[in-house]
């Protein structure tokens, strides 16, 4: 069966930064839904996010990919899994890694999870962050695996700059949807402190309420978020009083 990223990034996607997709890589597995995942990375990331990141202070370069606008029911789980891949083990430079829902406006729904590089504990929710509010298993995720090999890391693929590096390995992430209404999904990574050493994170089988948010018939097809299908349905109708006019 095709998942979302076999194809590449959708096209109603938008990436800053370095984004894209692969599949098995180095350190990083398949997920469990199979196929290709979506990634980001710190390497050729964008020189600034301004407050598109967390805004903690002394973010430098990263990348971001939003996804298209999908709808969703009050109750609906929106469900994924994610994978934090970083060479930078210091706890001198903690890059980090997050996921937001935003509203169609690109307002701040809800942090679903953040990454964080963590030498001496879970890295996931990441230390010093903004509380996380999805459901993440396993709830604890240590980073394992010393120098990650993973070629969206660029050349620092292979290499390890202190005591944390490493993956985390592929965690669920599991939210329920408060309100209906139309959103969008949010993947991002950053470097923290300095450029050097870089962090990437993959994600894959976004649904929500159990079917793709590429694909919430089933069928194959995209449909238009609500808002613009009412649009469509609203110049149907002058177009329907012009000829009857």
């Amino acid at each position: 069966m095709a998942t979302a990223f076999d194809g590449g990034i959708p096209a109603s996607w938008t990436c800053t930064g370095n984004c894209g997709t692969l599949g098995a890589d180095g350190d990083v597995t398949t997920s469990p839904e199979g196929g290709d995942y979506g990634w980001v990375s710190t390497d050729n990331g964008a020189s600034s996010l301004g407050n598109d990141d967390l805004n903690i202070g002394e973010e430098t370069n990263g990348s971001l990919l939003r996804s298209g606008v999908f709808s969703a029911n009050a109750g609906d789980d929106l469900e994924f899994y994610f994978n934090y891949v970083t060479s930078d083990g210091t706890e001198s430079y903690v890059e980090y890694g997050w996921a937001r829902l935003l509203d169609a406006a690109l307002n701040p729904v809800a942090l679903l999870f953040t990454a964080r590089t963590n030498p001496v504990g879970s890295a996931v929710p990441g230390f010093d962050l903004p509380p996380i509010e999805a459901t993440i298993d396993p709830a604890v995720v240590n980073i394992s695996g010393a120098a990650p090999t993973w070629s969206p890391l660029g050349d620092d693929s292979g290499e390890c700059y202190g005591d944390g590096c490493g993956y985390s390995g592929w965690v669920q992430s599991l939210y329920t949807i408060p309100n209906a209404g139309n959103y969008i999904l949010e993947f991002g990574v950053i470097n923290w402190g300095d450029t050097a050493y870089n962090t990437g994170m993959a994600f894959d089988g976004i649904t929500i309420a159990g079917t793709s948010i590429e694909d919430p018939s089933g069928d194959g097809t995209v449909p238009a978020p609500a808002t613009l299908a009412l649009f469509a349905i609203g110049l149907l109708g002058l177009g329907y009083r012009r000829h009857n006019v």
